[in-house]
């Protein structure tokens, strides 16, 4: 019983004494970053990746020295108005620090805020993705660094996002149709722009059938099966395209949706399209 207690005191001691040391550390850069950020913000952590801090160093010029990205928060005075998203991107310049770079967008959240080689030549991007709201969902800005600033080369909307990799860096975005469905497009950069990457979406497919199997198992619904039937397409999956789009179809005339029946003839056209040109 005592061992138990002494051990307790010592948990509680080192958790008290924990933040101090953090403190201790981030001393300097909390100096810095008060010099810089908007005196009516507040520093704040992206919901993705997870884990990530209000801040993040890499070195974007290949200097040795690594620059300072910081993410803040402005509040609304008035809620439920929504708050300012910004970031900061500091470089050292002659042993001083100087803002680079800023950019702020208006939202309700923090989505996304990390740097990955999205274009392939062997220096991160800065992506940045803000929420707008819950049906509008997400817009992710991807920057390049560019004469020592950074440079908005490309821009997503999007609901849900997973960053993939199979000998390059994929994005696959999933964009809500109804309710809890999704239409997904793994994009990649092609030299100037991001473009849908076929060989990419095929490594994928797996994750979005399992996604949607998931889904059917427990609410046979005719939404379901059309944006499955997309995503099959897609993937060159044409056999599975067109068994799912015809229990869509079954499903849809079931309950008299003519739109749906519609959609899924306009979809069928689409994989008609696909195979022909395959």
């Amino acid at each position: 019983m005592k061992k138990i207690i002494v051990l307790t005191l010592l948990v509680s001691v080192i958790l008290n004494l924990s933040p101090i040391f953090t403190h201790a550390e981030n001393k300097e850069l909390m100096k810095i970053f008060k010099e810089f950020v908007p005196p009516n913000s507040i520093l704040i952590s992206p919901n993705e990746p997870k884990s990530t801090k209000p801040y993040q160093l890499y070195d974007f010029n290949q200097d040795g020295q690594e620059e300072i990205i910081i993410t803040f928060e402005i509040k609304a005075k008035e809620q439920p108005i929504p708050s300012q998203y910004g970031v900061i991107v500091l470089r050292k310049e002659n042993e001083r620090w100087e803002k680079t770079w800023e950019t702020q967008t208006q939202g309700v959240g923090l989505d996304y805020s990390g740097v990955i080689d999205i274009t392939g030549d062997g220096i991160k991007e800065f992506l940045f993705g803000v929420t707008i709201g819950a049906s509008a969902g997400n817009r992710l800005g991807i920057f390049k660094w560019n004469n020592n600033s950074l440079k908005m080369i490309a821009e997503v909307p999007y609901h849900m996002i997973e960053l993939i990799s199979n000998k390059k860096v994929g994005i696959a975005v999933w964009q809500r149709y109804i309710a809890d469905t999704y239409f997904v497009d793994v994009l990649t950069w092609n030299g100037e722009k991001l473009v849908l990457d076929e060989e990419l979406y095929s490594s994928y497919y797996p994750a979005i059938e399992k996604f949607y199997n998931d889904k059917i198992s427990k609410m046979n619904a005719w939404f379901y099966w059309y944006t499955l039937a997309d995503a099959q397409i897609k993937a060159n999956l044409f056999d599975k395209a067109r068994n799912s789009i015809q229990k869509g179809i079954t499903l849809a005339t079931q309950f008299s949706l003519s739109d749906a029946v519609e959609n899924f003839k306009q979809l069928s056209d689409k994989l008609d399209k696909k195979k022909k040109s395959y």
